[in-house]
């Protein structure tokens, strides 16, 4: 999933400084999950707001909603009536949220309530971290299910690095596993250290966001 973390209250409020009327806008897809824009987490905003804005003896009011899903066009349009008196539109999705609000409003300010960090899974309440970078052309059935280009400081595609030690990445003083040692322990364990005795060719980045801008179309999905 998409995961990202909220924006600091007093970056939210520099943004809105000029605004009487908002819309916050939140989304019931990753960032419900990763707790940062959920229906929940917006009711919290807003009060964090309003509040802050009457202790500085300038009201704010602030409209709630939270979208179906902000990465979706037709899930937006439940947001035409409140953004047409709004000074500016706040949205609490990950970064493609924010995008196509301001594509469908193009007269109204957007700005982004969180900040989105990366692909990840939870590792245990509270705690996620990263094991995607889209890259396009994905490698896992050759490294034993793990990625080294999102879990290796280096992205290296052909074993550890000199830098690693007792299974652990030089990056994080000790604290981050070296993905290739854990590669090389699983593909042990699955009988298919074989694989390792094979280079792997050059990776073309050009399926990935070197090429610029992606787009995927599914003919058949198509209208």
């Amino acid at each position: 999933m998409v995961v990202g973390e909220s924006k600091p209250i007093a970056e939210i409020l520099e943004m809105l400084k000029d605004c009487k009327k908002v819309v916050l806008a939140g989304c019931k897809g990753c960032v419900t999950v990763c707790n940062v824009g959920g229906e929940k987490e917006v009711g919290i905003l807003a009060s964090e707001l309003r509040l802050a804005r009457k202790a500085a003896g300038k009201e704010l009011a602030v409209l709630e909603y939270t979208c179906e899903r902000q990465c979706d066009p037709e899930y937006i349009e439940a947001l035409d009536d409140l953004v047409k008196d709004a000074d500016a539109v706040l949205s609490i999705a990950c970064s493609v949220g924010p995008q196509y609000v301001a594509a469908r409003y193009p007269y109204v300010p957007v700005f982004p309530g969180i900040n989105t960090t990366f692909i990840g899974g939870a590792v245990e309440h509270g705690v996620w971290k990263e094991y995607c970078q889209a890259c396009g052309n994905c490698i896992l059935g050759d490294t034993g299910g793990l990625c080294p280009i999102a879990r290796c400081a280096k992205t290296l595609l052909n074993g550890p690095c000199g830098g690693s030690s007792g299974g652990k990445c030089e990056v994080g003083k000790g604290a981050v596993d070296c993905v290739w040692h854990l590669i090389y322990e699983r593909l042990k364990n699955l009988g298919q250290l074989k694989k390792l005795e094979e280079p792997m060719l050059y990776k073309n980045w050009a399926t990935s966001r070197d090429g610029g801008p992606r787009t995927m179309i599914r003919e058949e999905l198509r209208k």
